[in-house]
């Protein structure tokens, strides 16, 4: 094999950080706790951002950018939003620098202390709010439906490539609206074009909740999220959104005249997704060979691999796979010959089974001879041989069929690793063994908090939908009434 990995099996994490540098996705920086997307790592990412953005457009949201410093100030306004972000703040207290008069190198000039000390954007809804003020007076200038695709840092001292990192890319939606139910389904709809997008794209089956009060996003009323499960039985949060009612409006007061004449303040929300679905991607669908991507977000649809002696073997192969590239292109997939003579075509094979390439074609001499290509599939690592005159038709079918069987994969390992538990002893045990425990829970963040002391499992969601949770019951933990089931598990 070209670049081997550690088995799946043998150690998980391990064989996480293992593909995603071998499979050139990303390595870690000179700067602790940062990373570097490599070209092909930024490829997949590129392709999510294009589809995510094309389907925030199609709900009527516009790009926007605002600053990357936001005053400290700002971020005192609102109280639970301070608190929930104060630990992971990287805060500019200078403006310069100067030559060190004690030695080489340089200094910060302690004359240029900023007069108010800035902060690297955690997330964004101060300065926007801020901002907001200045464009919001009446009921005519909203809805305000702004996106932004940005950069965050977060100072996290446990990283792990995508999914924590002190700096990460990602979009955060801000809407501002007149009323709390025009807020309340915007945060609705934005979770579910969230849950299409791992759906349809990312062949990923997610559940769409609700967060409890403990887990919500600090500022806001309620939280929606979509989770999903990796191939270790562990939980991820792929995406959020948030419904923040007047809190933001009343720290930056911003207040607009209805059409009755009153003056109220502005209703809010928040949502966003990071580059932690690409941590997603890579531990929910790949195996011990490397990746296994999705067609769809898959930056080569087909590599082409020639399988010769002589260099006139190679040209006669290369013409004829030319030809195929133009008829494949046609059909709007993306085809890559190798074509290099400096190392074996194992080694290809090995090398782009590893980047999770959908379909690899092979043509040797003989197939030339007798009209025939060797089609395999990476998600079933099966081969077969067929004409090469039906063998373009056949492989943007296989497209499809690609696509739907990494999703219905997933999915059956979500519904093996999904179990309905009544008890505290067998919650205990089955904790263990991973996966989502649907249980009983007496709604109080004091129960909620000592299953995650016990167990380390945490409430990952509230359903609303996937499951029927809605029952009447006893708490696993208390023993007290419970009028429905909530997803616990372990997660990222």
């Amino acid at each position: 094999m070209a670049k081997e990995v550690t088995n799946r099996e043998d150690n998980y994490s391990q064989w996480y950080n293992n593909l995603v540098v071998k499979a050139d996705l990303a390595e870690q920086s000179a700067v602790r706790g940062c990373m570097v997307i490599k070209p092909y790592g930024y490829a997949i990412w590129e392709k999510m951002q294009q589809q995510l953005d094309k389907m925030f457009k199609q709900t009527g949201h516009v790009n926007a950018y605002f600053p990357l410093f936001i005053p400290k100030s700002f971020l005192s306004k609102e109280a639970e939003h301070v608190e929930g972000f104060a630990k992971e703040c990287a805060v500019v207290t200078h403006h310069r620098l100067m030559t060190n008069p004690n030695g080489p190198g340089v200094v910060v000039d302690p004359s240029a202390k900023l007069e108010e000390e800035l902060i690297v954007r955690p997330t964004s809804e101060t300065i926007i709010w801020n901002t907001y003020k200045n464009w919001i007076t009446s009921y005519r200038d909203l809805p305000i439906l702004c996106n932004q695709w940005a950069n965050v840092v977060r100072w996290e001292m446990r990283t792990r490539l995508f999914l924590r990192t002190a700096e990460f890319l990602w979009q955060e939606g801000h809407t501002a609206h007149a009323t709390k139910e025009e807020a309340i389904a915007e945060a609705e709809k934005m979770i579910n074009v969230y849950a299409t997008f791992a759906r349809e794209y990312m062949s990923l089956p997610v559940v769409v909740g609700k967060k409890s009060e403990t887990e919500r996003f600090a500022g806001a009323l309620d939280t929606l999220c979509i989770e999903a499960m990796m191939q270790d039985g562990k939980a991820l949060q792929a995406g959020t959104s948030h419904f923040l009612g007047q809190n933001f409006a009343k720290a930056f007061d911003v207040k607009f005249s209805s059409k009755e004449g009153t003056l109220d303040y502005v209703w809010a929300t928040s949502w966003g997704v990071s580059t932690r679905l690409m941590g997603a991607l890579i531990m929910a669908h790949s195996d011990n060979n490397g990746l296994v991507l999705p067609p769809k977000l898959a930056p080569i649809h087909v590599v082409m691999v020639p399988i010769f002696k002589t260099q006139e073997e190679n040209a006669a192969i290369i013409e004829k796979m030319e030809s195929l590239k133009k008829e494949l292109e046609a059909k709007g997939l993306t085809v890559k010959i190798d074509n290099r003579d400096t190392v074996r075509s194992g080694f290809k094979f090995a090398e782009w089974e590893l980047k999770g390439v959908p379909v690899r074609v092979a043509i040797g001499p003989r197939d030339l001879q007798n009209g025939t290509v060797e089609i395999a599939r990476r998600d079933t690592l099966t081969k077969e041989s067929m004409g090469i005159d039906g063998c373009v038709e056949h492989i943007v079918g296989l497209m499809e069929q690609i696509q739907k069987n990494i999703y219905d994969k997933a999915m059956n390992y979500r519904s093996e690793k999904t179990v309905k538990v009544d008890t505290w002893e067998e919650f205990k045990v089955k904790i263990e063994e991973g996966g989502f425990l649907l249980c009983h829970w007496d709604g109080t963040a004091e129960t909620e908090e000592k299953i995650k002391e016990e167990t380390k499992a945490t409430i990952r969601c509230i359903p609303l939908d996937s499951f029927v949770c809605e029952e009447e019951g006893k708490c696993i933990y208390s023993g007290k009434p419970s009028h429905r089931r909530v997803i616990f598990a372990r997660a990222y």
